[in-house]
């Protein structure tokens, strides 16, 4: 992945054939153009759960299209970081009553929400571009 610096406060990951903008806010001196980055890692927490969701559904031939997952975010107020993410699959009436404790088994193999439970070592550095 290359990140590039795009103007103002427009940050972009380049990463294989995908191009992902990020902005801040207009009350952070961007032009909200594009989400967050931090918008963008909440994000993937949803979307990772949902297509382990949607994959299990998939498999069991159950039509995912009334379901959906309503996440929200608990911060702690004195480091401002998430102190708890919820998760509710939003199920249908008829959704098969045998698979509702499995659905939730599926979402929590989100590789997202197993590496924040397990988190990496970061180095950073800097090198001289040639």
């Amino acid at each position: 992945m290359e990140v590039t610096f795009d103007g103002g406060k427009v940050i972009t990951a380049h990463l294989n054939d995908h191009i992902i903008r990020t902005d801040q806010s207009v009350k952070s001196g961007g032009q909200n153009s594009a989400p967050a980055p931090y918008d963008l890692f909440l994000a993937s927490i949803g979307t990772c759960a949902g297509i382990y969701v949607k994959s299990f559904c998939d498999q069991r031939d159950i039509t995912s299209d009334n379901i959906k997952i309503i996440q929200s975010v608990e911060f702690d107020s004195q480091t401002k970081l998430p102190a708890n993410i919820k998760l509710d699959i939003q199920l249908p009436a008829d959704f098969p009553e045998k698979y509702k404790a499995a659905v939730v088994n599926a979402a929590e193999l989100c590789a997202v929400k197993k590496t924040i439970n397990n988190p990496p070592k970061f180095e950073i550095l800097t090198s001289i571009k040639q």
